[in-house]
């Protein structure tokens, strides 16, 4: 059993830093990946926002994870 939540711990992780990396800083990251200027349709807003909740759900599962592993272990 704890094997598994090993296993999903280290995927988590590497979810967790692949996304974290993909956010932008100030002018730049998937926003400005995508289109440099301002988007006329608010398209490159909807993927921003829908990446910031993912990032924060699995923040939360590998939080959650890792107490669950501390119990176990």
């Amino acid at each position: 059993m704890a094997f598994l939540f090993s296993f999903t711990q280290m995927l988590l992780a590497g979810l967790l830093i692949v996304l974290v990396l993909m956010h932008s800083g100030k002018d730049a990251g998937l926003s400005g990946m995508f289109n440099p200027g301002q988007s006329s349709f608010g398209g490159t807003a909807v993927m921003e926002r829908n990446l910031n909740r993912l990032t924060v759900l699995v923040a939360i599962l590998f939080a959650a994870n890792g107490i669950v592993l501390g119990f176990l272990l």
